[in-house]
């Protein structure tokens, strides 16, 4: 991976490009990561994976190591098939020297709190999940997901970005990962909540309906500005940040 902006290097390592998180007062800062497709898709057959390559799983490694919890909607959850957010031993060696725990807990978006409690993402054990609903979920539901699951309860109807944040940062959170979907970024960037866009855009043209980066309620136009940006085989990782 070579790196163009803010200054050129033949070589660049993901974890110094994307370094520290932002750290904004009083509640998590959070990073928004993404993958689309040249012309704008955010899926291929229905799922991202299919269009990233090594140096995306390389930065969206370096994202991971950083953050203090992954936050992802249900839909996404199911579609592509989630486990646990694992790392590597040296990236856990170098969070517990940061102060951070080995890994990254992995908070899932559910209004309805309609899961399956059988997913891979539930029972690896070694990170204990959390599930973020609302407190209007069916009881027998939320009880069910305090057995596998903190339950995190962030409105009465909708969930609501900003209570979401807030009680993740009573519980210890700082930075906060969104991996999407679409329709959570839509929610966070409409609540002015994300703080950095990491987005790798693929050598790709997908065509069909498949949904842009925010997909849901429109958000207030928000200037952002080009920290970095770097290029492998094609692909190019852009990281924007919140303007002042």
């Amino acid at each position: 991976m070579r790196q163009l902006l803010p200054a050129y290097r033949d070589r660049a390592d993901p974890g110094e490009v994307y370094g520290d998180p932002p750290r904004p007062p009083g509640r998590p800062g959070v990073r928004l990561s993404m993958i689309a497709s040249a012309d704008g898709a955010t899926a291929l057959d229905g799922v991202s994976g299919g269009l990233g390559g090594p140096g995306d799983r390389a930065v969206y490694m370096a994202l991971r190591a950083r953050a203090d919890i992954v936050l992802v909607g249900a839909g996404t959850v199911r579609a592509e098939r989630y486990g646990p957010p694992l790392l590597p031993e040296e990236a856990m060696t170098e969070r517990v020297a940061r102060g951070q725990a080995p890994l990254p807990r992995i908070a899932v978006v559910s209004r309805s709190c309609r899961l399956d409690w059988d997913a891979r993402v539930f029972g690896d054990g070694r990170s204990r999940p959390l599930v973020v609903t609302v407190a209007g979920a069916p009881a027998e539901r939320r009880h069910r997901a305090a057995e596998v699951a903190d339950v995190v309860l962030a409105g009465v109807r909708d969930v609501e970005p900003g209570a979401c944040l807030a009680e993740l940062w009573r519980r210890g959170a700082r930075a906060v990962l969104a991996e999407g979907g679409p329709t959570l970024n839509a929610h966070l960037a409409a609540a002015g909540l994300v703080d950095e866009l990491c987005l790798t855009i693929a050598p790709r043209l997908v065509g069909g309906d498949s949904p842009r980066v925010l997909a849901g309620p429109p958000a207030p136009p928000a200037a952002m500005a080009l920290a970095s940006l770097c290029e492998e085989d094609g692909f190019l990782f852009a990281r924007y940040r919140a303007a002042a």
